[in-house]
């Protein structure tokens, strides 16, 4: 019904703007790069694009600083999608009008989705930054995903509860996410495969703010843990009235709660609590190599501005630049299809790990480059699990 909805506003908005804007393809020259950020920087998703917002600035000035891309200095224009999709398609049209070389796209999901129809259209790379699977599955061709995906966020996390020797896992979800609900998707999906049975599925609504009726479905079920897809105040909610519920099992949060914007509304309640959170947010743990030059590149100059250490948002923002840099120079070009058709065929490190998009692979992160922490002292420190295996790719 939602997907409908956004359709709904798309067609309505394309049509209205079907005249505006210039419908040539960015021309390669001597002037700047432009480059265009969609990005929530007021409503519901600001703390999580303002986040964004920080590092593709701060990726984008150290490019420049390095001489540029292709002899070019790269300039970003900024639109906020005011964490509305219909916002996040007016921004769209507006910068496909400026000839920009690629968008850097919303961390709201819903927006994304609402957006891709017209990067379909229109052909021009579209870097996302939030992890919906829709946006990869099927394949948009212009559309390549920064985060890891919903699907592979359950599929490590679901390696780390078999480790644990946990089999019966209940979980909840937000179901007005497009991210939430493709996490609960894949872990459903996966869960069989791992020896885990889903005890209890309990559905929440992005609204909510009393959980009493989750915690009865989990501890009725028997559950001997629980995963909670949900982004925003959700999560927090949900997280600072876990330790009431007495359910003594152990709850785990995912990616979208890798961050500074979680841990400290959450507080004490948070401690002891399982995240999943790209590598880079645990980048101190690594040891030396690639992986780790990669993640410093970021986190020091990121912790000399900011005063605090990258988040899980941040992480994903730098990334996308790095990614949509290093396809301008192997395409040799900015233009579009040429950038689109490097970015297919792209291997590059980057804080969050080393991608490899491919034809049928436009997520290009494996489940390998996803840390499971324990919230420890009010800070995320990889498990002894994780310290294992992160151990293994950072070496490569």
């Amino acid at each position: 019904m939602r997907r409908t909805a956004v359709t709904a506003v798309v067609l309505a908005v394309v049509s209205a703007m079907a005249a505006c804007g210039d419908d040539s393809a960015t021309d390669d020259g001597d002037g700047p790069i432009k480059v265009g950020q969609i990005v929530s920087l007021t409503g519901n998703y600001a703390p999580l694009g303002t986040e964004n917002e920080k590092s593709v600035k701060l990726a984008v000035e150290q490019v420049n600083a390095a001489g540029g891309v292709l002899g070019r200095q790269v300039e970003l224009l900024v639109r906020d999608d005011r964490s509305q999709p219909d916002q996040s398609v007016l921004a769209f049209n507006d910068l496909r009008g400026r000839d920009v070389a690629a968008v850097i796209g919303s961390p709201f999901s819903n927006s994304a989705l609402a957006t891709i129809p017209l990067v379909d259209r229109e052909k021009i790379p579209y870097i996302s930054l939030t992890p919906a699977d829709e946006q990869v599955d099927p394949i948009h061709p212009y559309v390549f995903v920064v985060p890891a995906t919903s699907a592979t966020y359950a599929d490590r996390i679901l390696q780390y509860l078999k480790a644990q020797n946990i089999t019966r896992v209940a979980v909840a979800y937000d179901g007005k996410s497009s991210y939430a609900r493709a996490g609960f998707t894949g872990t459903k999906t996966r869960a069989a495969g791992y020896g885990i049975t889903l005890t209890a599925t309990p559905e929440f609504q992005t609204t909510t703010t009393e959980f009493s009726a989750v915690f009865h479905q989990v501890r009725s079920s028997g559950a001997a843990a629980l995963v909670v897809w949900a982004t925003g105040p959700p999560g927090v909610a949900l997280a600072k009235q876990y330790p009431t519920a007495a359910l003594q099992v152990p709850i785990v949060f995912t990616g979208a709660q890798a961050s500074k914007l979680w841990l400290d509304p959450v507080g004490a309640a948070a401690e002891g609590a399982i995240v999943a959170s790209s590598i880079g947010v645990v980048g101190d743990s690594l040891p030396d190599g690639e992986l780790k030059r990669a993640v410093d590149e970021l986190a020091a100059p990121f912790q000399q501005s900011y005063g605090y250490p990258p988040p899980q948002f941040a992480q994903d923002g730098y990334s996308g630049v790095k990614l949509l840099v290093a396809a301008i120079e192997k395409a040799g070009s900015t233009d579009p299809e040429k950038v689109r058709a490097a970015l297919e065929g792209l291997t590059a490190t980057t804080p969050n790990g080393t991608y490899t998009y491919s034809v049928t692979d436009h997520a290009g992160l494996s489940a390998d480059y996803i840390s499971i922490n324990k919230v420890t002292g009010g800070a995320l420190v990889p498990t002894e699990w994780a310290s294992q295996q992160l151990g293994a790719v950072a070496g490569r």
